[in-house]
């Protein structure tokens, strides 16, 4: 399933939600293209410590681990830099999936906190 993602400058991005079959066949690789290097980075960092100490098993571990979650980190680091969902259905399924909500709600805080 696809969401598109607008940002204050019109321009679209699709972003897929749920389990990232192409971290799971490639690992670190999907961050690396996207240009997502800090969790690029943090891939590569847990798969070289885990790897290391368990030939490599580890690595592996690490990388179906990712597999579950990084489309939605992706996401959610999309909507932090002020991406939104380009129209009702995809923010509804956004926040079906509680990634959307949670992040609102979030900004939200900070906002009162500041106040």
């Amino acid at each position: 399933m696809k969401v598109s993602l607008k940002n204050n400058a019109g321009v679209i991005k699709q972003a897929k939600v749920g389990f990232s079959w192409t971290t799971f066949f490639f690992g670190l690789l999907p961050a690396l293209f996207r240009g997502d290097l800090k969790w690029f980075f943090i891939m590569l960092i847990a798969e070289i410590i885990l790897g290391s100490f368990t030939l490599g098993i580890g690595a592996g571990i690490v990388g179906i681990v990712f597999a579950f979650i990084y489309n939605k980190i992706y996401i959610r680091g999309l909507l932090e830099k002020n991406w939104r969902p380009a129209s009702k259905t995809d923010e509804d399924i956004l926040k079906q999936r509680g990634i959307y909500g949670t992040v609102n709600s979030t900004s939200e805080n900070k906002e009162e906190i500041s106040e």
